[in-house]
């Protein structure tokens, strides 16, 4: 009897959890709640099923937060507590508003210099219809804060409707630091102001160091050098330091989670001995993804995922069935189309980068892609869903 095709491709399930909290066994609880809604939901977990956990949870599990005051703390033993470059920040109340006010307090002087015309994930600060009017070039101009509100008046965010210019520079104020202003891309710039400087930005931070060093700066940290050893006891990332923290409130930051290995090979053997399947395990964070309206880009974290299992590594090796029903198969159609794709699809073997039938597929790390599939499930409000199976990913047409 001949196997009836399956209709279903991949699925994302979001699947409810308790809140969590400090000190909870994560684990059982993401295993449990996995295995609860399987039966309840009546479906089956499968061979290399995907279950991917938010950032957020590990981290809140393991009580990674800290203060303004440990932020600042470290911050002028790093930095000496001076005039203090702050350069390349991104614009956001949640990502870097209490990071500024840690950096604010343990300084005497912020020479705050933000990218124009947006900041590094697309926040934008300017037009570059406004820019080309004014004669600016924005690869060598900088701009004084009175040059730019002269050019560009008062710009608000979109979606939030915050002039971050004026918003940093009152969050800085209110914490007892003196505040310039300036717009620059170019590292160097800041160099003119002061040789003690502190890298905000995110993916570009490796070469911004590098470029203030060349420079001759006396000083040079990233983010993820504040706070990536306790202060007074407080969360820390060794790894990450600050990038990819989150406001938790108005006081202190949930930093993103420390060394998290263990708890997704823990998942994956709890997944195993409970239905012997052998599934991936992922954390997540944000996504990897630009949003065309905002000209957002999603990416905040310093990487989509900070631990998987060994099954994730890699990208994808798929075929483009598209091109081989319009190329290598034109002239087939109905049951013969079929099986000639299935017999590609079966006859591939190793890499398949410069074939060209792989040409248009997405040659990009699968915890990234999944991990924005868990991103765009999970949301970031109120679905309450922190925890995502994902099922049939790696499928393809012959399964």
């Amino acid at each position: 009897m001949e196997n009836k095709q399956r209709r279903i491709g991949t699925v994302s399930m979001g699947i409810r959890c308790p809140i969590i909290r400090q000190g909870d066994d994560l684990a059982t609880i993401v295993s449990d709640s996995v295995l609860e809604a399987a039966k309840d939901e009546g479906f089956a977990i499968k061979e290399r099923d995907v279950i991917a956990l938010t950032e957020s949870i590990v981290a809140r599990a393991q009580g990674n937060y800290a203060t303004i005051d440990d932020i600042a703390q470290d911050v002028k033993a790093k930095t000496g507590g001076g005039t203090v470059g702050v350069i390349f920040p991104i614009l956001s109340r949640n990502r870097f508003a209490i990071v500024l006010k840690g950096i604010a307090k343990g300084v005497k002087k912020v020479v705050l210099m933000l990218s124009y015309p947006s900041d590094e994930v697309g926040n934008s600060l300017a037009t570059l219809d406004i820019i080309d009017e004014a004669g600016i070039n924005p690869y060598s101009d900088v701009l004084t804060l009175e040059r730019y509100r002269e050019v560009f008046g008062v710009q608000k965010l979109e979606f939030t409707g915050v002039d971050y210019v004026e918003y940093y520079q009152n969050l800085i104020k209110e914490c007892g630091a003196e505040v310039e202003i300036i717009f620059a891309n170019q590292a160097k710039a800041i160099l003119d102001y002061t040789d003690t400087v502190i890298a905000c930005d995110i993916h570009t931070r490796a070469r911004t160091k590098r470029l203030l060093l060349q420079g001759g700066a006396k000083t040079v940290l990233g983010l993820d050098d504040i706070l990536n050893a306790p202060v007074n006891n407080s969360g820390c990332n060794e790894k990450y330091g600050l990038l990819g923290s989150n406001k938790s409130t108005e006081e202190t930051v949930k930093l993103f989670p420390r060394a998290c290995q263990n708890l997704v090979e823990e998942i994956q053997a709890k997944i195993k001995a409970a239905t012997g399947k052998h599934v991936e395990v992922m954390v997540y964070g944000d996504g990897a993804f630009k949003d065309p309206k905002g000209k957002i880009w999603e990416l905040a974290d310093p990487v989509v995922s900070p631990a998987f299992t060994s099954g994730l590594v890699g990208t994808p090796n798929e075929l483009k069935l598209k091109y081989l029903a319009d190329n290598d198969f034109k002239d087939l159609s109905g049951d013969a189309l079929k099986k000639a794709i299935e017999d590609s699809i079966k006859a591939k073997s190793g890499s398949l980068v410069g074939n060209m039938a792989a040409q248009g597929t997405t040659p990009r790390q699968l915890t990234d892609l999944i991990g924005s599939l868990c991103d765009l499930t999970s949301g970031s409000g109120d679905k309450g869903t922190p925890v995502i199976l994902v099922q049939g990913y790696f499928d393809n047409y012959t399964n």
